[in-house]
């Protein structure tokens, strides 16, 4: 029996708010449930503008297409509505505050997702987030240190999946993530990930890489080729290890793929069973 999908990417173009840049021309996706979908494509292939578009990013325009999340017309929703329909997006390059704590940075963006009226218990909050750091093998006074200010590649990248861990999404766009990270931190983080999939199975999440190294530690259930604004080829964790061998250029100049979807929901079932 087939899983209804978490999103579904219809058609959709894209360009740079207030340009007439033209940067995603078509893209078609889909993802359900528990699914791990890597997209991977050269520089100015478009994907990071996927990533910010699906997340509200104001610095980019949708143009035509649909984009339906849990059910939602995600397009329709301002980006902290987004958020708090359970999509995250993890920053390529993520914003120092200084001044601001992680602890109160957390329980902000924890109280901003109840009903209206509602308050969030300090206590009750501590706890949690000392759960989910013991989880991650944090260090607790790592809490303390004002969001990313001073942080190394390795130690912003580990932030985003705390974050992550705390909010809990339905959906987690992961935008090169391994970008500036040495081999450790890599590990480090993938198995953050990991970790969090293995506690939710039902969390999907959708990486945007350069390089197949990435996947070596977070297994994808499909990769997309994305070229020119356009996904081109779908398939296994197979077609990533060919591009480690053909390069990009072998894709230059194709026709927009006809699966730019999971063909089934054989990997759900296998998670969720």
């Amino acid at each position: 029996m087939s899983v209804a999908p978490i999103l579904k990417i219809e058609g959709l173009q894209a360009k740079v708010a207030e340009e007439e840049l033209g940067i995603l021309k078509g893209v078609d996706l889909t993802i359900r449930p528990g699914e791990i979908h890597a997209i991977m494509g050269p520089n100015g292939s478009g994907k990071s503008t996927l990533a910010k578009v699906l997340a509200g990013h104001p610095g980019y325009e949708p143009t035509a297409g649909k984009v339906t999340f849990d059910g939602h017309d995600l397009l329709e929703l301002e980006a902290d509505e987004r958020s708090r329909a359970g999509v995250f997006l993890a920053f390529q390059y993520p914003v120092d505050i200084p001044g601001v704590s992680i602890a109160n940075f957390l329980r902000t963006a924890v109280q901003s997702r109840l009903e209206e009226g509602q308050e969030l218990d300090i206590f009750e909050f501590t706890d949690m987030l000392a759960e989910r750091m013991q989880m991650l093998d944090m260090d607790l006074a790592f809490a303390e240190r004002h969001v990313n200010d001073g942080f190394s590649g390795g130690e912003k990248k580990r932030n985003e999946i705390l974050q992550m861990a705390v909010l809990k999404p339905k959906l987690a766009v992961m935008d090169e993530t391994d970008s500036g990270l040495d081999i450790d931190a890599l590990k480090v983080v993938a198995n953050g990930v990991n970790k969090l999939q293995d506690e939710d199975p039902s969390m999907s999440i959708l990486l945007i890489t350069h390089y197949q190294r990435l996947l070596d530690y977070i297994k994808p259930d499909f990769v997309h080729v994305m070229v020119s604004g356009r996904i081109v080829r779908s398939g296994g964790p197979e077609v990533a290890l060919a591009l480690e061998a053909e390069g990009y250029k072998t894709y230059e100049g194709q026709e927009p793929s006809t699966n730019g979807s999971s063909p089934s929901s054989k990997s759900t079932k296998s998670k969720q069973s």
